[in-house]
């Protein structure tokens, strides 16, 4: 969220101070990432012996599953040093309420993430290895119940339909929408395709007994975190999902990880430290597929069904047109339909 929530800063400092005990000496707003139901601050308090300490507050709006949570905080138990585990509070939960946010608290790491920054060959063979990890730790059957199963859920899929059928009835008088609905206009024919052939693949996928493991789902490289010290962190764990492993390797050369590398260079740096696996190039079709539909559908609930939402608006609907550009997100989906990786 690029603009502050409509929450007063006192409001957060009296949580932060009534549910974690701290003295907050400064509160500062962070315009951080293109999620416009999460607003990030960072809070310096008071702590032993007057020494200041940095803190990573982050509030999220609407629905909230404790999960997201839990299970980093597990995993970063389990030893895995590329987690940043949430702070619980003085009654030891992972999280309070402060009206319509939930707000949760973490270290405050000082760092860059993979948009901002190259990540270096290094990093990329810690995050090959941190993933590994993640995808074969034993999760304990009460917190695993709790996480989502992947279902190939045609929701999305029916979102964007929905928004084709709307753009062409209706008008917009906000500049930003006028220029989504001409988007989804021009490219109708593009979408349709991407619809399709993402719903033959989930028909398919639907069908066969795939192993499910842990993933982080979300692993971009806007959540991929290299702090000061050169340590990498993965962050942002809001939708972990149980499925193949392939959701979260559709990132690796996938065209979401920052620039610096071609997507064969990802791959060559990652897999070596990931370690042997045979990656199953249908289901990477599918999730990169998915993934677009997803934001096409997310980016147009926010500049179609409203004009609110200030100096994002604009943004969104850059990262929007750039699922179409050449060589872009897209173009290399189509490219995994056709070919197969073994490692």
């Amino acid at each position: 969220m690029l603009e502050k929530p409509d929450i007063q800063e006192e409001k957060i400092s009296a949580c932060l101070q009534k549910e974690y005990g701290l003295s907050v000496l400064h509160l500062t707003f962070l315009p951080l990432g293109a999620d416009v139901n999460a607003a990030v601050y960072r809070a310096v308090a008071e702590g032993v012996a007057r020494e200041e300490r940095a803190y990573f507050v982050k509030l999220r709006r609407g629905l909230f599953d404790e999960i997201a949570v839990t299970l980093p905080k597990f995993l970063s138990d389990q030893g895995i040093e590329q987690i940043i585990a949430p702070i619980a509070t003085t009654t030891g939960q992972l999280w309070a309420t402060l009206g319509d946010f939930t707000v949760i608290l973490y270290p405050f790491v000082e760092g860059h993430n993979g948009y901002e920054v190259t990540l270096s060959d290094r990093h990329w063979g810690d995050l090959g290895a941190a993933l590994k990890r993640i995808h074969t730790t034993a999760v304990p059957p009460a917190l695993t119940e709790s996480i989502p199963q992947e279902r190939y859920s045609p929701q999305w899929r029916e979102s964007v339909k929905s928004f084709l059928a709307r753009v062409e009835g209706e008008r917009y008088a906000d500049p930003v929408a006028v220029k989504a609905a001409l988007l989804l206009q021009t490219k109708r024919a593009e979408i349709e395709n991407l619809i399709a052939r993402t719903e033959q693949l989930a028909l398919a996928l639907q069908a066969r007994t795939l192993e499910f493991v842990v993933c982080h789902a979300d692993l971009h490289a806007g959540n991929v975190l290299l702090a000061a010290n050169d340590t990498l962190y993965i962050v942002d764990w809001d939708n972990p999902i149980l499925a193949p492993k392939e959701r979260d390797l559709m990132f690796i050369g996938g065209g979401l990880m920052g620039v610096g590398r071609t997507p064969p260079e990802e791959e060559t740096l990652f897999y070596p430290a990931y370690g042997p696996t045979s990656i199953d190039s249908s289901v990477l079709a599918y999730y990169r597929y998915e993934r677009i539909i997803q934001d096409i559908a997310a980016y147009c609930e926010q500049l179609l069904l409203s004009d609110e939402g200030g100096e994002d608006r604009e943004p969104s609907f850059h990262y929007l047109a750039s699922n179409f550009l050449p060589d872009s997100v897209l173009a290399i989906a189509y490219r995994a339909d056709k070919t197969g990786r073994e490692g």
